[in-house]
C-alpha cells in the first residue's frame, strides 16, 4: 500500500510539473482547417503571437484545409491530448459538417475538449446598391409572389450564409434560389455585378462594400443592432426572432486535455481576447469577443449542433 501511495504521489507530481511547464516542452500547433487569409486563420495568428508573450513557448499555425474544415478537424482529433495541438475553427466542423457528410472520422460531441468561443459575428442580408429591394418586407413580397426565383449567393453549400438564408426561408415560409459559389470572393463579385440578387454575408465580409455604398444592408442577424451599422434593423426587430444568427470562431483540443492545461489555456486566451489592443481592432472588423468558459462552450456547441441539424434536415441539404 505504501509503495502504491508513493507511486501515485510521484505520478501526480509529474502531472503537475507538466501543467506548470506547458508549453515550454515542445511547440504547440494551432490547426486551422481552412486556407490562410480567412477569419479563422486571422484569429489563430493573433493567438500564435500573443500566447507566447504570456506563456512562453512557441505556437505555430498549421493550415489543413479541405472538405469544409472536416479534414483539419479529423487531424486535430487524432493528435495527442497533451497540449501540443490546439484546434482553431469556425462553426462548420463543430456543428454543420457532421450533418452534411456521412462517415466523418470524428464526432464533435465526443472527440474534443471545448475551450472557448473566441469571437462571433452576425450576418447581414445585403443586396446590390441598385437593387429594387429596399427592405426585408419587399424581399418577402418577392419571395411570396415568385417562390424559388429570387437568387441568394453563398460561399458554398453548408456555409453560414447558405444556412442563414435557408433558416430565413423556413422561418418565413418562403423559398429562394440558392446559388452556391466556391468561396466568398466569387460570390461577392457576382453580387456586386448584379448576377445574383441577395446574400446573407458575414458582417466583416460585407462591411467594406456596404460602407462604400456598393451594397445595401437590409437587416442584420445579431441580437442587438451593430454599432458598425446602427441604422440597420435586426431580424428580431422585424419580427423574425428565430433568425438571430452568429458565425463564430472557437478553440478546442483533442479529448483528454489535462485539466490544468485546459484551465491555463482558457484563462490566457480570455486575457488575450479581452486586451483592448486586440478587442478593439476585432470589433472594428465586426467581431464581438465572446471568451466564454469551457462549460459554456460545451453547452453552446450542443445547442448549435441541434439547431443547424434541424435546418439542414428540414431543407434536405446535402454536401453533394
Amino acid at each position: 500500500m505504501k509503495k502504491f501511495l508513493i507511486a501515485a504521489a510521484l505520478g501526480f507530481a509529474a502531472f503537475a510539473a507538466q501543467a506548470q511547464t506547458w508549453p515550454a516542452g515542445k511547440p504547440v500547433t494551432l490547426i486551422v482547417p481552412f486556407p490562410p487569409g480567412g477569419s479563422t486563420d486571422m484569429i489563430a495568428r493573433i493567438l500564435s503571437v500573443k500566447l507566447p508573450e504570456k506563456l512562453g513557448g512557441t505556437f505555430i499555425v498549421q493550415n489543413t484545409p479541405g472538405a469544409g474544415g472536416t479534414i483539419g478537424a479529423a487531424t486535430a482529433k487524432r493528435a495527442p491530448a497533451d497540449g501540443s495541438t490546439i484546434f482553431v475553427s469556425s462553426l462548420g466542423p463543430f456543428v454543420i459538417g457532421p450533418h452534411l457528410m456521412k462517415g466523418l472520422p470524428y464526432d464533435p460531441r465526443k472527440d474534443f475538449d471545448y475551450i472557448t468561443v473566441a469571437v462571433q459575428a452576425p450576418n447581414v442580408l445585403a443586396v446590390p446598391a441598385n437593387s429594387p429591394y429596399r427592405s426585408v418586407k419587399e424581399v418577402l413580397t418577392e419571395l411570396q409572389a415568385h417562390p424559388g426565383k429570387m437568387t441568394f449567393a453563398s460561399a458554398g453549400v453548408g456555409t453560414s450564409d447558405h444556412l442563414t438564408a435557408e433558416l430565413f426561408w423556413q422561418e418565413t415560409g418562403t423559398k429562394g434560389n440558392h446559388v452556391p459559389y466556391k468561396g466568398g470572393a466569387p460570390a461577392m463579385q457576382d453580387l456586386l455585378g448584379g448576377q445574383v440578387e441577395a446574400t446573407f454575408m458575414n458582417i466583416n465580409t460585407g462591411l467594406p462594400n456596404i460602407k462604400a455604398g456598393k451594397l445595401r444592408a437590409l437587416a442584420i442577424t445579431s441580437a442587438q443592432r451593430s454599432p458598425l451599422m446602427p441604422d440597420v434593423p435586426t431580424m428580431a426587430e422585424l419580427g423574425f426572432k428565430g433568425v438571430t444568427v452568429y458565425s463564430w470562431q472557437a478553440i478546442a483540443a483533442p479529448k483528454g486535455l489535462p485539466s490544468d492545461i485546459k484551465a491555463k489555456l482558457f484563462a490566457t486566451i480570455k486575457q488575450v481576447l479581452q486586451d483592448p489592443q486586440v478587442a478593439k481592432p476585432l470589433l472594428d472588423l465586426g467581431f464581438e469577443v465572446v471568451a466564454n468558459t469551457p462549460d459554456q462552450f460545451t453547452a453552446f456547441q450542443a445547442d448549435e449542433f441541434i439547431r443547424w441539424g434541424k435546418v439542414i434536415t428540414t431543407g434536405k441539404i446535402t454536401a453533394d
